[in-house]
């Protein structure tokens, strides 16, 4: 058969991974304002005010690892290269972290 095949377009899946990002950062915004709510509630103590500033130093450098990756998918006519090893780490770092410190304050 000696038809075209019609390539692969690169545009869709980098703006769908750039689109994931900006979902991740925003549902990770809700449960830290969510955490600082359950915090909150009932009165302000020392170890839920120290979880709070935790989720949000943790929320931050999710937010700068996924801004750097935003950047870095929007850029027009570049490569798409993939997520360097020390970034998905700190990604998945930050997103534990914050796990643990839902747990804290749940608990």
């Amino acid at each position: 058969m000696g038809g075209v095949t019609a390539g692969r377009d690169p545009g869709l899946q980098p703006e769908r991974t750039r689109l994931a990002w900006r979902r991740t950062t925003l549902s990770y915004a809700v449960a830290s304002v969510l955490a600082l709510r359950a915090a909150l509630h009932g009165g302000a103590t020392a170890g839920g005010l120290v979880a709070c500033a935790l989720c949000g130093a943790l929320w931050v450098g999710f937010l700068l690892v996924a801004h750097r990756r935003i950047r870095a998918l929007a850029t027009p006519g570049a490569r798409t290269v993939a997520l360097a090893p020390r970034h998905a780490v700190a990604a998945a770092l930050c997103t534990v972290a914050t796990a643990v410190c839902a747990v804290a304050l749940v608990v």
